[in-house]
C-alpha cells in the first residue's frame, strides 16, 4: 500500500513544478520533500523522477501514479462534503479566487448573503487572475475560482474541473471621445491611438489583439496592467483607448464614450470552477447560489438607472 502523503507531494510536484516550490507550499524544507519522494520510489519499485537540466520531471510511472491519486483525492472530496452536507450548519474556510471586475462587481454582494446565512463559514479572498488562479486551484490552494472567457479564445478543459456559468457580460470599445461608425470602422478609427491593455500572456490581451489585428491594424499598446480601473480612468482623460467589459460599471452610471464591437465579440462568459468532486460541498454549492443571486441583484440596479 503506498503512503497517500507521499502520493500527495508527487502530485503537487506535478501542478507546481518544482520541489522548492512544493517546500514553500507546503511549508517543508526541500530536502524534506526529497527525501519523501525516495521513499515513495522505494516503495514503488520504479523511477519517478529524472533530472532535466536543473529540474526534475515525472517519469512514466510517475504520470501513472498521480492520475490515481487525483481519483482517490476526488473520492475524499466528495466524502468530506458528504460529511459537511450532513451537518446543521455550515463551518470551516472557503477559499475563493476571483479576477479583479467581478471581486468588485459581484463578490461582495454574495459574501453578504453568506454571511447573513451561514455566519459560522469563513471566506477567504484572493484577487488573482485565472491563467495564475485556475493552476492553483487544480494545486488545491483555492477552493473555487472565478474565471472568464472571451469570445472566439476557449479555455483548455481540465478534466480535473468542473465549470457553471455565472452571467454573459457585454464588451465594449471605449473610445476617448464619441465616433459614429460601424462596429470595425470605429475600431479602425483607433489604429493610431494609444490603447491600454492586459499584459502580454492573457486571455483578455490575446482576444484584444486579435481583434485590433482583423481590423487591419497593430495596436500602439502604450499601457499595460490587469486593473481596469485604470484602464478607465486612462480613457477618461483621453489618454487612451480600451476594451472594457459591462461589469466595469455594474449599477454606475457610464463616463466615457462606447462603440459597439464586431458581431461575434461582444461577451465574454464569466463562470465558476471548482475541482471535479468539490461541488458537490454545501459551502461550495451556497457561495454558487450567493454569486447568482449578486448576478440577478446587479442587474436589477442595472435596469432601474
Amino acid at each position: 500500500m503506498f503512503d497517500l502523503h507521499r502520493l500527495r507531494l508527487l502530485r503537487e510536484l506535478k501542478h507546481r513544478g518544482t520541489l522548492a516550490a512544493v517546500a514553500a507550499a507546503l511549508s517543508y524544507a526541500p530536502s524534506s520533500v526529497s527525501q519523501q519522494l525516495s521513499q515513495l520510489e522505494a516503495e514503488v519499485g520504479v523511477p519517478l523522477l529524472e533530472p532535466v537540466g536543473r529540474r526534475v520531471r515525472l517519469t512514466e510511472q510517475a504520470e501513472i501514479l498521480v492520475a490515481h491519486t487525483e481519483a482517490v483525492l476526488e473520492r475524499l472530496e466528495r466524502a468530506e462534503a458528504d460529511i459537511a452536507a450532513s451537518l446543521a450548519d455550515l463551518t470551516g474556510t472557503l477559499r475563493i479566487a476571483s479576477f479583479q471586475t467581478a471581486a468588485l462587481a459581484l463578490v461582495p454582494a454574495a459574501l453578504g448573503l453568506l454571511r447573513d446565512r451561514h455566519p459560522r463559514l469563513r471566506v477567504h479572498l484572493t484577487q488573482m487572475e485565472p491563467e495564475r488562479a485556475l493552476p492553483a486551484l487544480q494545486a488545491r490552494d483555492f477552493d473555487l475560482v472565478l474565471a472568464e472567457e472571451y469570445p472566439g479564445n476557449p479555455n483548455p478543459r481540465s478534466a480535473e474541473l468542473e465549470q457553471e456559468d455565472l452571467l454573459d457580460d457585454p464588451l465594449h470599445l471605449a473610445l476617448p471621445q464619441p465616433v459614429e461608425a460601424a462596429p470595425t470602422a470605429a475600431l479602425r478609427s483607433l489604429a493610431d491611438h494609444p490603447w491600454v491593455m492586459e499584459p502580454e500572456g492573457t486571455a483578455a490581451r490575446h482576444w484584444a489583439m486579435t481583434l485590433c489585428r482583423n481590423a487591419g491594424f497593430e495596436p500602439d499598446v502604450r499601457f499595460e496592467t490587469t486593473d481596469l480601473l485604470l484602464h478607465l480612468r486612462l480613457v477618461e482623460h483621453k489618454q487612451a483607448a480600451a476594451f472594457l467589459p459591462g461589469l466595469v460599471w455594474r449599477g454606475q452610471p457610464r463616463t466615457v464614450a462606447l462603440a459597439q464591437l464586431p458581431r461575434g465579440q461582444r461577451t465574454r462568459r464569466i463562470f465558476t470552477v471548482v475541482r471535479r468532486g468539490r461541488g458537490r460541498h454545501p459551502a461550495v454549492r451556497a457561495c454558487r447560489e450567493a454569486l447568482l443571486e449578486a448576478v440577478a441583484l446587479s442587474e436589477s440596479r442595472a435596469g432601474r438607472r
